[in-house]
């Protein structure tokens, strides 16, 4: 188990799909910074999401990075959490914008996305991934179609083995 910081649109989207539970499965902590707290509850969060931010579970620490990468050409949400993954030495930064994504990783950071948290769910059964995967494409998740296309059929390839 270990801790990870998370940009906005990973927790966004495993709340809406009800798969938010998966977090404490996979790491001991989620570390998330002021502008990631806040952006959770802005008047155009899902009331879902929003009543999840008020209520944050044990596991979800929010902190306050010490210093920030300021050259980064990211929005401030990524730029705290990148910032704060850097500091804390987090195992891994939850992300799913693509310059966030490239931000952090020219910053030496491992990367894992919404879709890479759902497979690794799935991976040790701690959901129905085809279900979850329904649930997500119901979103606003900008997600590409060949990324789920492929998660989906790798899944389907590992149910055929067992």
């Amino acid at each position: 188990m270990s801790v990870v910081v998370s940009d906005t649109s990973p927790l966004n989207y495993l709340i809406l799909c009800g798969a938010e539970r998966i977090l404490p499965e996979l790491f001991q902590q989620v570390v998330i910074p002021p502008t990631v707290f806040a952006e959770l509850q802005q008047p155009a969060t899902p009331m879902l999401v929003k009543q999840w931010a008020t209520a944050l579970p044990g596991w979800v620490v929010v902190q306050v990075p010490n210093h920030l990468q300021l050259g980064l050409n990211v929005d401030r949400g990524e730029l705290e959490a990148i910032s704060l993954a850097q500091e804390i030495h987090a195992a891994a930064l939850l992300i799913d914008d693509l310059a966030g994504r490239r931000a952090a990783v020219q910053c030496g950071l491992a990367v894992v996305g919404t879709l890479g948290l759902i497979e690794q769910a799935a991976i040790r059964g701690l959901i129905d991934l085809p279900d979850v995967m329904g649930k997500l494409q119901q979103t606003n998740a900008r997600l590409d179609a060949k990324l789920i296309q492929a998660v989906l059929q790798r899944h389907h390839a590992q149910v055929k083995k067992t």
